[in-house]
């Protein structure tokens, strides 16, 4: 989901958290529904025109005159310019406009003061939702505005069902088409069971030397590392090393979170973000040299000022500290680094060759470079990330991998050659007992009861990368890319194909 930013919630950590958090290009179910087609008449009925208008339009000042009459003062003014800009051009870049198809009705009755406007996406030719949340009286100005794949309208007879042999070449059509548009570089694959039915690369690995992308590029994974992260707190509570019920204070010195209680924090509080611990990448990290933090122990000065922001278990909010912490853990328990544990433990006997975290001041073949889009006054170009991530990355995320080693780590995983087919249950259900109805130990779940789909997602400046695994159609399905968000449109189009396999 692509979301314009309140006053008080940075855009980026919105986009990271909520697109780690759906697994299969889904869209979270809101119940039944009907669309109705006619854009209404009044205030809203505005809002959407002046939206498929600035949509149609590469022109900035169209897109702020309309933020200056149809946003809030305090929408419009509580984030920066050039902030607002940024995102409508990045939705107008990744769709070329959009098609109004009618008002989503939900049965339920919806929420107030809130309208889905479906479209279709001119580029992907995806279904698309614009969210627009009003203020309660007149004159009824747009308070809150959100992006979000979804559902097909209720009105179109469903798609021509897909034989599995259609698939490679549908998606490798698509995605020859985003790269051509500009809106994709990276590397994608396709699988069901031991067969592969697409893989293939496109892009630039490097725009300054001008080096193309291949499909055993290593890409960054962002939070995907999360995953690694519980798979070996499972080894390690399979071998009885310790159990997702210990606090945390049985594996940490006092130098960890000295101001939190860690009695109350249990070892699967950090593995569901129930901890009610935050991120480390605070004011601390960002004005510290990166060079300061390569091995778990080093990021004890990042989070020394943390405290709970809820009781553990009783809520949940995405926490890379959460993750880091279970790093430390995993140390603690195993009495080895954390790093040489999950490439003995994991990345070796799922024959992940090209997976690592690796130190980014040192040569690294055949590794991707993050680009983000940037639009100023002087015209549009290219930054990297370099400066902006980590130097190496950690349990939280930041390692490196390739579209084929994360096809084998899926396979290793339900497989049984990690965990028992037991333990992968365990990471892989809803924990709505401690407030986390959507994610297991360290995945994400989607899909529906006899379609299940568990993995992960991760973003940040020049990173886009996603991993589902259906574990009951026994497809994966994996992007990677170095463009910021731009693994989403071709995720989404790999499981509308899917879901279409008759």
């Amino acid at each position: 989901m692509r979301v314009t930013a309140r006053s008080n919630a940075p855009i980026l950590s919105l986009l990271v958290t909520l697109v780690a958090l759906l697994a299969g290009g889904a869209v979270a179910a809101q119940g039944a529904y009907e669309d109705v087609p006619g854009i209404p008449e009044g205030p809203v009925g505005d809002h959407i025109k002046g939206l498929l208008k600035v949509f149609d339009s590469d022109d900035p000042e169209v897109a702020w005159a309309f933020i200056e009459a149809h946003f809030t003062p305090a929408f419009r003014t509580g984030t920066p310019k050039d902030v607002h800009l940024g995102h409508f051009a990045q939705v107008r870049e990744d769709s070329r406009g959009f098609e109004f198809i009618g008002i989503r009705h939900y049965t339920d009755g919806g929420q107030p003061n809130r309208t889905v406007a479906i479209v279709r996406n001119r580029l992907t030719e995806a279904w698309e939702a614009f969210v627009i949340e009003t203020e309660p009286e007149a004159p009824y100005r747009i308070d809150g505005l959100g992006f979000s794949p979804a559902r097909p309208p209720s009105n179109m007879p469903p798609p021509e069902p897909l034989a599995v042999e259609r698939l490679g070449p549908e998606l490798g059509s698509f995605v020859k088409r985003m790269a051509d548009a500009g809106v994709f570089s990276g590397a994608v694959l396709l699988a069901q069971g031991d067969k592969i039915l697409y893989k293939g690369a496109a892009g630039q690995a490097s725009k300054r030397f001008d080096v193309p992308n291949r499909v055993d590029t290593k890409f960054n994974l962002g939070s995907i590392n999360k995953m690694f992260t519980a798979v070996a707190v499972a080894i390690l509570v399979e071998r009885d090393k310790l159990s997702f019920d210990d606090p945390i204070s049985k594996y940490l010195d006092d130098e960890w979170l000295p101001q939190v209680d860690k009695s109350k924090v249990q070892v699967r509080h950090l593995l569901s973000h129930t901890s009610g611990l935050g991120s480390y990448f605070n004011d601390t990290y960002v004005q510290s040299s990166r060079e300061l933090f390569r091995e778990v122990d080093d990021y004890k000065m990042l989070v020394a000022d943390e405290t709970l922001a809820f009781e553990p278990g009783s809520d949940r909010s995405y926490s890379n500290t959460g993750m880091l912490i279970a790093g430390a853990v995993i140390e603690g328990a195993s009495g080895r680094n954390y790093f040489d544990f999950v490439r003995e433990e994991i990345y070796a006997p799922a024959g992940m060759v090209n997976t690592d975290c690796y130190d980014m001041d040192k040569p690294v073949p055949n590794l991707a470079i993050g680009y983000t889009k940037e639009r100023t006054s002087e015209g549009v170009g290219w930054t990297n990330n370099l400066y902006q991530h980590v130097i190496r990355g950690g349990p939280a995320g930041g390692g490196f991998s390739t579209v084929e080693d994360l096809y084998r780590f899926a396979r290793a995983l339900v497989g049984g050659k990690l965990v028992s087919a037991e333990m992968v249950h365990t990471l892989t259900t809803p924990k709505p007992e401690i407030g986390s109805p959507n994610y297991g130990y360290g995945f994400a779940i989607g899909g529906e009861p006899d379609d299940r789909i568990v993995g992960h997602s991760g973003g940040f400046s020049g990173i886009s990368s996603n991993l589902d695994i259906y574990l009951d159609s026994g497809f994966v399905a994996v992007v990677m890319s170095n463009y910021s968000q731009g693994s989403q449109a071709v995720d989404q189009k790999m499981g509308e194909l899917i879901r279409r396999v008759g």
